[in-house]
């Protein structure tokens, strides 16, 4: 079956929004299993793709390569909360998943699918950063998987994702979509010293 786009969004942010809420000051500058962001960094880019996105909903323009320091605000964890809710209800609009959005006019689905990609996959990034439990949704996870079948290969080429880590014959459905990625599901954060 498949689900809309905001329905994923809803179940995707129920999973993460209580990450993101958890993290704690002292772990911003964590490493990730994203070796380019650390906590922080990575915390500034899940916003960006709840904010930006909302927009190419509405078929809209961004500017995806900027990335301000949303972390620094007071009450930036509520304010997570907020703006998730607002993409899932900016992606329930009548047309929003039709026709082409964004600057590489790509599907209009496929773009919302990728921020729930984000908020699946970054959510178990941040959750393993800080030392968190994350349970993603299994109807993301399903969908996630299927989208990532066409779009890993341009993905890898783009250097958007590394290439696939490998994964035993028995692994998890998720596991294998965040090994998809060139994640290791079994990254563990470095000690703290």
């Amino acid at each position: 079956m498949t689900h809309t786009i905001s329905d994923l969004l809803g179940a995707a942010s129920t999973r993460a929004v209580p990450v993101v809420g958890a993290v704690p000051d002292d772990r911003l500058g964590a490493a990730t299993p994203c070796a380019e962001y650390d906590v922080r960094a990575l915390l500034n880019h899940l916003f960006s793709v709840v904010v930006n996105f909302q927009a190419l909903a509405a078929k809209g323009d961004t500017d995806l390569a900027e990335t301000p320091d949303r972390v620094a605000d007071d009450g930036w964890r509520e304010r997570f909360a907020a703006e998730t809710g607002r993409l899932a209800t900016a992606w329930a609009a009548p047309g929003a998943e039709e026709g082409t959005a964004g600057r590489m006019e790509m599907p209009a689905r496929t773009v919302g699918s990728l921020a729930v990609l984000d908020l699946t996959v970054h959510g178990w990034d941040l959750a393993r950063s800080v030392g968190v439990p994350f349970t993603p949704d299994p109807a993301c996870v399903t969908e996630m998987t299927a989208l990532l079948d066409g779009l890993a290969p341009t993905a890898r080429r783009m250097g958007v994702f590394a290439e696939p880590a490998p994964v035993p014959a028995d692994a998890s459905p998720f596991d294998r979509l965040l090994a998809a990625t060139g994640r290791d599901p079994g990254w563990r954060p470095p000690a703290r010293g």
